[in-house]
């Protein structure tokens, strides 16, 4: 009998559907977890435990500077797991970034040695894994490239876009972070944006008021 089989059945219908009793087993050991908004997941040179699936929330993935400037790497969203937690598993290495919990989160936790015997043994699931591993870390790979090689005005505008809305309710400090870029050069495009009229700043939130002329610097190439 599968522990939690409707859980499985509506996030991850495939292991449900592969008929394979490593699988069956793996699912067997499982452990399904909630954790609050804002907590710990976690932290460089910690021991990698679990192979995680996340079935609701957001997890934020981070490394943290020498001179504490943060640069958010990717986040993980329901039905993926985590590039680092796969990577650590597979290597047997410890965490090299940081994980917080960006919203309240419920998430499957599976042991280590039964990610390890599946892995060896299912033929469905080293897929899985293979697949899941080579698309989340291509994603990762290209906001990478986007730090690197982007003009940061360019990627702003694009942020400011993502979320559809017209206001936004995110301080200069954490636009920084998802941008991998200073805090200080990121108020001074906003500031620059706000004279040509594009945006409004406020007190924890920015008012988009030209989406064209953001729409263009988004997409115009360096």
């Amino acid at each position: 009998m599968i522990q939690n089989k409707t859980l499985w059945e509506k996030h991850f219908p495939e292991f449900v559907a592969a008929q394979d009793k490593s699988v069956q087993s793996l699912m067997d050991s499982a452990m399904l977890v909630e954790i609050a908004a804002g907590e710990k997941v976690f932290y460089p040179g910690k021991i990698c435990e679990y192979y995680v699936l996340l079935l609701e929330g957001k997890i934020k993935i981070q490394l943290l500077s020498e001179n504490g400037r943060e640069i958010i790497l990717y986040y993980v969203v329901p039905g993926d797991s985590c590039v680092l937690t796969t990577s650590c598993l597979l290597g047997e290495n410890h965490y090299p970034a940081e994980a917080f919990t960006e919203a309240d989160i419920k998430a499957f936790l599976i042991p280590a040695p039964a990610f390890s015997r599946c892995i060896e043994t299912s033929t469905f699931f080293r897929e899985f894994v293979f697949q899941n591993f080579s698309s989340r870390l291509s994603k990762v790979i290209g906001r990478m490239e986007s730090v690197l090689f982007s003009p940061v005005e360019n990627r702003l505008g694009a942020l400011l876009l993502q979320s559809g809305a017209n206001r936004i309710a995110k301080t200069h400090h954490e636009l920084a972070a998802e941008l991998g870029s200073a805090r200080e050069v990121v108020s001074r495009h906003l500031k620059r944006f706000e004279k040509n009229g594009w945006i409004k700043l406020g007190r924890g939130y920015i008012e988009i008021i030209d989406l064209d002329a953001l729409h263009k610097l988004s997409e115009s190439e360096s």
